[in-house]
């Protein structure tokens, strides 16, 4: 439905130009959104696949050890979309601290990001409520370190940005003035907590994304922010346990749809191919991650079988497999830590693995090496490959 503009202009002067500020409508939209005929049985689809990511647990020994990398994929293509050049090896290497030649403010950047969530779900577990207050903690977290920390984070902005072009007066579009972005994020507050409308949970969250990308309350780290509020939103609820489901790799496949559809929300209020759009990237994501859960459980089955056939040499090395599982690069005094094993038992089981091509050796030095679980991490990395 096409709702015509679903916000007022306020025209303002920035930097002597003559700008039109966009200022959106409080949700949730009016006339009401029509979630039957198309949107009902894609809703239903997109429940059904966050159902089966949730239950995740039963594809894996420890949901544990797919979330930690997973994660750590989310953040990488999620600042990718702003423009880091990081992979996800990149970040494992440098929580390794061995991570030479790597883009520093680009690991920053990612790591800030997973440091961002686990404060956000930390505080949500803990009864805080998903708030203004909650989302500006997060920002903070996000810009603490690297190119974002002098843009003021965890504090709205208190002048006027834009998006796309090189300034306001020929910006793609013009967010409200920062004199209304303290009002408009109270009013998605409010939406977030209201229950009268009505809206299924993954609708509320297609909504407010949209409305806080609107709105751009930061200076920097929006789209971010604004990525991580999905599901963020969806853990609060109770429909994901844990934050498994990440819609970067999706937008960022499908970027120019994307920016069209949050246009034509802001100028023709057409919610609905919006939330058709967002329902796909849920279904399809979710859908994807069970996928990929499922390789990942059969390789370690797999190479745990391997081994198992090497007779007394089976002990050490399974140890040192089962640390890998938690972290697919490694030295190997990690190794040894993480597998309570001492040094030299790590390096003789460290060496089965990469006898059978489980594992193999990435610096070529012959101390403080690196040992990469190859195809876990091809299977994690794919969609994050930088060209």
């Amino acid at each position: 439905m096409k709702r015509g503009l679903t916000g007022t202009h306020e025209v303002t002067t920035v930097g002597g130009e003559t700008v039109r500020a966009f200022i959106p409508f409080p949700l949730p939209p009016d006339p009401p959104l029509m979630l039957q005929g198309p949107i009902q049985p894609l809703l239903e689809q997109a429940l059904l696949a966050l159902g089966r990511l949730d239950s995740i647990s039963t594809l894996l020994p420890d949901t544990g050890l797919f979330l930690y990398t997973y994660v750590r994929k989310e953040a990488v293509l999620s600042s990718q979309i702003e423009g880091t050049q990081s992979s996800l090896s990149d970040l494992l290497l440098s929580e390794l601290e061995q991570a030479p030649g790597v883009p520093f403010d680009d690991v920053v950047e990612v790591s800030n990001y997973v440091a961002a969530l686990d404060h956000g779900l930390a505080r949500l577990r803990g009864g805080f409520p998903l708030s203004a207050r909650l989302i500006r903690e997060i920002h903070a977290e996000l810009l603490a370190r690297g190119r974002g920390s002098r843009k003021d984070p965890g504090e709205f902005r208190r002048s006027q940005n834009w998006i796309g072009g090189s300034r306001p007066g020929n910006a793609v579009f013009v967010p409200p003035p920062h004199t209304a972005v303290a009002d408009c994020m109270a009013c998605l507050e409010r939406f977030l907590h209201g229950d009268e409308d009505g809206l299924p949970v993954l609708i509320k969250a297609a909504l407010a994304h949209v409305q806080f990308e609107t709105i751009h309350p930061f200076l920097d780290g929006n789209g971010r922010v604004g990525r991580l509020l999905i599901t963020f939103l969806l853990c609060h609820a109770g429909v994901l346990s844990e934050p498994l489901l990440y819609l970067s790799l999706y937008f960022k496949q499908n970027r120019e749809e994307y920016y069209r559809l949050l246009e034509a929300v802001r100028k023709e209020g057409d919610w609905e191919s919006w939330i058709t759009f967002f329902l796909n990237g849920v279904a399809e994501t979710g859908t994807s991650a069970v996928a990929t859960a499922r390789r990942l459980g059969a390789l370690f089955e797999e190479d745990r079988a391997r081994l198992q056939t090497q007779g007394r040499k089976a002990g050490s090395a399974l140890r040192v497999h089962d640390a890998l599982k938690e972290r697919p690069l490694a030295t190997l005094q990690n190794v040894a830590q993480r597998a309570d094993l001492s040094f030299p038992a790590a390096a003789a089981g460290m060496t089965l693995l990469v006898e059978l091509s489980i594992c193999r050796e990435l610096t070529g030095r012959k101390r403080n090496r690196v040992f990469v679980y190859d195809r876990y991490l091809e299977i994690l990395s794919e969609g994050t490959e930088t060209p």
